[in-house]
């Protein structure tokens, strides 16, 4: 006899079918059978103070262990709060479910509480679906899930009315599909190949969806096989190691105004490549991403694959049969990586006070373990991260990516911490991007999860202060209090502080916060006169 079960166990038994392990949330009345069906069915409930939190954790897990990140949100403000978190999904492809409390159908339109159509303002950037009837709760979180975990990745949404939830139905439910991946043509293959082929200064960049595509065995033999210079954003970083021989960083504005041949592969031709128009006159662009619908149009290309991206880097490698003779090209990019390495070292020696921040990323990097996972949450102090803090291994750095929102650090330390609890993990704040999402901090005490924060506090808006000083001469709505003490913050919450004001206690103060085995939040005062070198602009 099929057992029945209200609407929160089809959920969890849906969930546990599809291998969901945790569920990010903030509790509310219209979610309760959520909450009891995934205390039951042994799914871990994350609860934290705000629903962008919950959801940023829920796009942390999603791009981190690439696998469904969940989500579930009361009705109403519960779902609005969760909307940026949403959106910063959408744009980079994660794989997230946002599952909704909703206002009860047999009382619409008569002023429920926290009664509002979700559905209408949320498809738009994750679709969205109202479930009416409890049976069939199970078959639409699943389909959901598959759609959200399918090329090209993004969220889903689902809302379930109150009394649809809290109703009963038969628990029967389906096993998972997955559609069959893409098949690389071979004469696109072979197009890519060609043109590699007969290139002299070839480059390639790698962005999230390699990593996202499990694709980073793939892009090494590549790599190798046409001794390729290559360059990462995103979560392409450490997909090939900072230290193998053909990882480039520093050098990337070089290498593209000189290139006559630029392979793009899992990332979007957008601000952050001057959307296709920083490459060298006459250069061949090539792109490859996971699915044709991510294929830029904006730029004439001189070969596409919209495949998964495991598959497509592993069939050009393999229609590569005469590699380019790249060494000279080599040795000139290493030549520019050298000379800017050499110029950045006063600054990560820098013993001026007030801090420089390159200082801080100075001292960090030592104290760093290879598979140290680096989440950055800020403006100009995570773009000085961006250049000085390596990544040596697959899915160690994390950020908001295109979309920009800030906020992201709890929600995201949250996931790595539970995703790998063997590892450091590091939250790189802006004091401006701390004030979004700070009351999280007591999250990660609450639930003993021990995350080492550093905040770059210069008390402005550094991102925003000095490009507009630059433009009118002056400035407005870009400063903040100077000298905040958030290390008091955190020790009010239960973790530790630490407070620093001269570079010389940096590092002491970075080792207590590694040992401690605490969250600890370490302030560190920076100078804000300090300007990061920006190059990319708003469009």
């Amino acid at each position: 006899m099929t057992e029945q079960g209200h609407g929160g166990l089809a959920v969890s038994g849906a969930l546990k079918a599809l291998r969901v392990s945790h569920l990010f949330t903030l509790t509310g009345g219209h979610i309760f059978p959520i909450l009891d069906g995934c205390k039951q069915d042994g799914i871990r409930i994350v609860d934290t103070r705000h629903e962008q939190s919950a959801a940023f954790a829920a796009e942390g897990w999603a791009r981190l262990t690439r696998s469904l990140g969940v989500v579930a949100m009361t009705a109403g403000p519960g779902v609005t709060n969760a909307i940026s978190a949403l959106a910063q999904a959408r744009f980079n492809q994660a794989p997230v479910l946002g599952l909704g409390g909703r206002a009860p159908a047999f009382r619409w339109g008569q002023g429920s509480l926290q009664e509002i159509d979700h559905v209408a303002f949320v498809d738009p950037i994750a679709e969205a679906r109202t479930v009416s009837d409890t049976s069939l709760i199970a078959k639409e979180v699943v389909t959901a899930a598959i759609a959200a975990l399918t090329s090209p990745r993004g969220p889903r949404f689902l809302d379930f009315p109150l009394d649809v939830m809290f109703g009963s139905a038969p628990l029967e439910f389906m096993e998972p599909w997955f559609q069959a991946e893409s098949v690389v043509a071979q004469e696109d293959a072979l197009e890519v190949a060609d043109l590699l082929a007969r290139a002299q200064r070839p480059v390639l960049l790698a962005g999230s969806n390699v990593y996202l595509d499990r694709a980073e065995d793939s892009l090494r033999s590549l790599v190798e096989k046409a001794q390729l210079p290559t360059f990462a954003n995103g979560q392409g970083r450490g997909c090939l190691p900072a230290d193998h021989p053909l990882a480039f960083s520093r050098s990337r504005s070089a290498a593209f105004k000189q290139a006559d041949l630029v392979i793009v592969a899992g990332t979007p031709m957008d601000f952050r490549l001057g959307f296709g128009q920083s490459f060298a006159t006459g250069a061949k662009v090539v792109h490859l991403d996971s699915a044709p619908e991510s294929i830029t149009t904006n730029v004439d290309l001189a070969g596409s694959i919209g495949a998964p991206l495991d598959a497509c880097l592993a069939a050009v490698a393999e229609a590569l049969e005469k590699p380019p003779d790249t060494s000279a090209w080599i040795r000139a990019l290493i030549d520019v990586e050298d000379d800017k390495r050499a110029s950045a070292e006063p600054e990560l020696r820098s013993d001026s006070m007030p801090i420089h921040p390159m200082r801080i990323y100075g001292e960090l990097a030592p104290l760093l373990d290879r598979d140290a996972i680096v989440i950055g949450d800020g403006g100009d102090f995570v773009s000085y991260a961006g250049r000085e803090i390596a990544s040596y291994q697959p899915g160690c750095w994390l950020d908001p990516g295109p979309f920009g929102c800030l906020g992201v650090g709890p929600g995201y330390a949250m996931a790595a911490r539970l995703a790998h609890p063997e590892r450091q993990i590091v939250v790189l704040y802006g004091d401006g991007a701390l004030g979004f999402s700070g009351m999280d901090l007591e999250t990660l005490v609450r639930l003993q999860l021990p995350v080492v924060c550093i905040v770059g506090n210069n008390g402005i808006w550094g991102l925003e202060k000095h490009p507009m000083r630059a433009l009118y001469g002056y400035d407005v709505a870009a400063e903040l209090r100077p000298g905040i003490r958030y290390d008091q913050m955190m020790e009010a919450f239960g973790g530790r502080g630490e407070y620093v004001t001269d570079p010389e206690d940096i590092a002491p103060a970075l080792r207590r916060a590694f040992a401690s085995g605490e969250p600890t939040l370490v302030n560190i005062l920076t100078d804000p006169e300090v300007a990061y070198p920006r190059s990319a602009n708003l469009a």
